[in-house]
């Protein structure tokens, strides 16, 4: 069966129980199902490769004791075991000392999960369809992750829900190709929704693991944070079929929450990649969290101003997706676009063109790199062009990797030595920025430009085409008229 079958067998399953409400409740419902299954496989693994491994969860709460059988538990007896000894015995695992990292992340997954249906012989069929279409522990299988919670974000949109959650996977594998994380560096993502940059990086790190210790370092490289409950269970389940057994470094919680001055030197990382979520302002009282001069109530802003404070001295380097409205903006937008060209190296702004994040948002999008340390001399920018042929990005036809093949014949490697000014590329000095009080919204001088005209020009164009086709299609009556009264 395919994912989008199964997912919508699933939902249509949900769709008969009257506890469930909505797309948004019912994806959640199918997550937290999905987490104990792949779980549970995860276990299986861990008992022949772990020696001495303990399972953290009693034995009646794991999925292969109360789930797995077909013929098990239902009806009332099904929803009395989750809701009344499950889930608390679950949430427990959040705060109750002495529980083992692997039981702290069940913990961690539940502490805000809920379950919405109501009826057992209900649950009893969603259980049966994930366990006998879905098995973790097979490679293809395992892969299959991706393209489950793919559709589980496109149905999150449908229902209002998911605009920053999703990176297109080719942006995110472009920037992670550039920063080239290495293995004994530290990896944030301060907003990492279900955790695509995360897991582009750990793939990315992979090559470079020969050994246990290695793995060790990956697993204790990897940060990241997210505040919503439903993208952190997401972001836990993938990592963790992408090999980090123990993802406690996946925190839920809200990193603008936190004084920027608490943040100290052992807060700092080597690299981030991130794309916060913009358009949105933060609850009353998180911008008190910031010094008055990045005091604002826009994500966005107060994220930047994270990253720039969180990236270590001299070798910190950062990837960041942001909105068109961050290059020409001002007020707070400006404090923090001087401060990024006067303490970091703003080396290269990819322009990325509309559609890029179709249909999640049809805002216009850039991609930031910059080091921290030596201050900016000149920002490359690069337009990155439409494939021909295409007017825009869609779902059938999105952003692919080797698009940016483009961007990375012209980089000029890790020293981005030899280069060149092109139809896509052109640099401006820092100097002529700050004369531009600090506007990025550099337009490409090699651009066709088109000419708007004068409306007024326009419109007495207009009415004299108008005029001479009225008068065409009276001229063609008339000789239609005397044709017809000839014959």
């Amino acid at each position: 069966m395919s994912i989008g079958t199964l997912i919508k067998t699933i939902q249509d399953i949900m769709r008969k129980d009257v506890g469930v409400d909505g797309d948004a409740q019912r994806i959640s419902q199918i997550v937290w199902l999905l987490f104990l299954k792949i779980f549970d496989d995860k276990e299986q693994e861990w008992q022949l490769t772990i020696p001495g491994y303990k399972s953290p969860l009693q034995s009646r709460f794991r999925w292969s004791n109360w789930a797995k059988d077909a013929e098990g538990i239902t009806g009332e007896e099904l929803i009395d075991f989750v809701n009344n000894e499950l889930f608390p015995a679950l949430k427990k695992l959040a705060t109750a000392a002495g529980v083992t990292p692997h039981g702290k992340v069940v913990g961690s997954v539940f502490e805000d999960a809920y379950n919405y249906m109501k009826s057992g012989t209900l649950l009893r069929q969603v259980i049966n369809s994930i366990e006998s279409d879905v098995d973790f522990n097979s490679s293809t299988d395992r892969h299959l992750f991706n393209d489950i919670y793919e559709k589980i974000l496109a149905d999150l949109q449908s229902a209002g829900n998911a605009g920053e959650y999703y990176t297109p996977r080719a942006v995110t594998q472009f920037m992670v190709d550039i920063l080239d994380p290495q293995l004994s560096e530290s990896v944030l993502d301060p907003a990492c929704g279900t955790g695509g940059f995360l897991t582009c990086t750990i793939e990315h790190l992979k090559a470079q693991v020969k050994t246990a210790a290695d793995r060790i370092t990956l697993q204790d490289s990897i940060h990241g944070v997210e505040k919503k409950p439903l993208p952190h269970m997401l972001a836990m389940t993938n990592l963790m079929l992408h090999g980090i057994d123990v993802p406690s470094n996946i925190r839920h919680d809200n990193t603008l929450s936190r004084p920027l001055k608490d943040y100290g030197p052992k807060d700092r990382v080597d690299i981030i990649l991130t794309n916060p979520p913009f358009g949105g302002m933060e609850e009353d009282g998180i911008e008190n969290n910031f010094p008055r001069k990045y005091q604002t109530r826009e994500t966005a802003d107060l994220f930047m101003a994270l990253i720039m404070h969180l990236l270590k001295h001299d070798t910190g380097r950062a990837a960041v997706v942001l909105p068109d409205g961050f290059l020409f903006g001002e007020g707070t937008k400006t404090t923090l676009k001087r401060e990024l060209l006067e303490e970091f190296n703003l080396h290269t702004i990819v322009r990325l063109p509309k559609g890029v994040f179709a249909p999640y948002t049809s805002i216009a999008t850039n991609v930031l790199f910059f080091e921290k340390g030596e201050p900016t001399k000149d920002v490359w920018f690069f337009e990155h062009p439409y494939p021909d042929g295409y007017k825009s990005y869609s779902r059938s036809k999105p952003l692919e990797i080797k698009e940016f093949d483009l961007e990375k014949a012209w980089w000029g490697g890790s020293s981005r030595k030899g280069r060149k000014t092109t139809e896509n590329a052109w640099k401006v000095s820092a100097a002529d920025i700050a004369a531009r009080n600090y506007n990025l919204d550099c337009k490409n001088p090699h651009a066709v430009e088109v000419s708007h005209r004068d409306p007024a020009e326009l419109m007495a164009e207009y009415k004299e085409i108008s005029r001479q086709l009225a008068e065409a299609q009276s001229a063609l009556k008339s000789e239609l008229m005397l044709a017809l009264g000839g014959q």
